[in-house]
């Protein structure tokens, strides 16, 4: 599975890159999400399968700070980056007129460092305030990765700022991008029911209901793990939820694309071609 969410995410990268028929905001958008999700599990999944095949294994102090990092890096700027899109559905179906002219190169390229620049210090705040705890008695955590809630279990320090300080800047993170693409969603179905023709609505709403599937998919999994308060007994439950988004959401994605995108089929079609010729 590791190696398939790699090679899958690896061709939508190279594709947009290269083919001239995926250079629209959308692809532009799709190869970043694809960029994340490769972040994502290359940062936990190796490690991971060391754990499963020695029924055990030991990380260092740093590697676990920089694997938690990585994380919250990855996590924070798929977040931005489906709102994001979100954003770029809401111009295609509501604004088609203007959709060119607002969705402008230099915005494309506002959002993305904007994703990826509030990812990286967004993340380096909780790390910041990790550093400043104590780990003085247990060193065995309670999962397959360096995540939030069993990091806090080990340290002797008062966590109380730390829950605090996530709760809070979850909000920005997941909570407001989440409603925002619930309120760009309810506009875009507005818009959509009012399309006279049972096929330009269905037209419509399949060039955003890929996005929608994502969307719901890894915002429900990030929703009930940090939005809902932790506790020990749900350990086992956040574990399984943790597995949907960091290992089965990167290794979908591509597909759930890809799947009615005709567009992203041919030119792999072509790509293939091309190269088998070769």
């Amino acid at each position: 599975m590791y190696s398939m969410t790699i090679c899958e995410n690896l061709l939508i990268i190279l594709l947009v890159s290269t083919s001239q028929r995926l250079r629209s905001p959308m692809y532009f958008f799709l190869g970043h999400l694809a960029l994340s999700d490769i972040v994502l599990v290359t940062s936990i999944v190796p490690k991971m399968l060391d754990v499963i095949i020695r029924e055990g294994s030991t990380v260092l102090y740093v590697e676990c700070l920089a694997q938690f990092y990585l994380y919250g890096v990855s996590v924070s700027a798929e977040c931005f980056l489906l709102t994001a899109m979100s954003y770029d559905r809401y111009l295609a179906i509501c604004r088609p007129l203007r959709y060119i002219s607002i969705m402008s190169v230099k915005l494309r390229y506002t959002l993305i460092i904007s994703s990826w620049m509030f990812g990286f210090m967004l993340a380096l705040i909780t790390i910041v305030l990790i550093c400043g705890l104590d780990f003085c008695g247990p060193n065995v955590i309670n999962h397959f990765f360096c995540e939030f809630a069993p990091l806090l279990e080990l340290s002797c320090s008062d966590t109380t700022v730390l829950n605090i300080e996530m709760i809070v800047i979850c909000f920005p993170i997941v909570a407001l991008p989440f409603l925002f693409i619930i309120i760009t969603y309810i506009y875009i179905c507005i818009t959509i029911l009012k399309i006279p023709s049972t096929s330009g609505r269905q037209k419509a709403f399949s060039t955003c209901s890929s996005h929608l599937v994502v969307v719901s998919f890894f915002y429900g999994s990030m929703l009930i793990i940090y939005m809902v308060p932790y506790r020990g007994h749900s350990l086992t439950a956040n574990k399984f939820i943790s597995l949907l988004y960091i290992v089965l959401t990167p290794l979908l994605n591509p597909i759930i694309y890809s799947l009615r995108n005709k567009e992203i089929q041919s030119s792999a079609l072509k790509y293939f071609k091309a190269h088998a010729k070769n």
